[in-house]
């Protein structure tokens, strides 16, 4: 996974987000996209994350993890 830096985390545009009014979640590649379908799953089991808000999430990685 390439590291994602606080100035390039910012410079992200709000699409690349799972929570785009938030920027959370950040999916700029496919790794990053893996990791915040697992963090989206940690949440909820935690209670700090509906499902719904996992679905969401989870669709938008999977898009990500499906393009070549």
């Amino acid at each position: 996974m390439a590291k994602l830096t606080t100035k390039r985390r910012k410079s992200l545009p709000k699409s690349d987000f799972g929570f785009p009014g938030q920027k959370k979640y950040p999916m700029p590649d496919k790794a990053h996209a893996a990791n915040a379908k697992a963090r989206a799953t940690q949440m909820v089991k935690k209670g700090k994350l509906s499902a719904s808000a996992k679905k969401k999430i989870d669709a938008k990685a999977n898009r990500i993890l499906k393009k070549k």
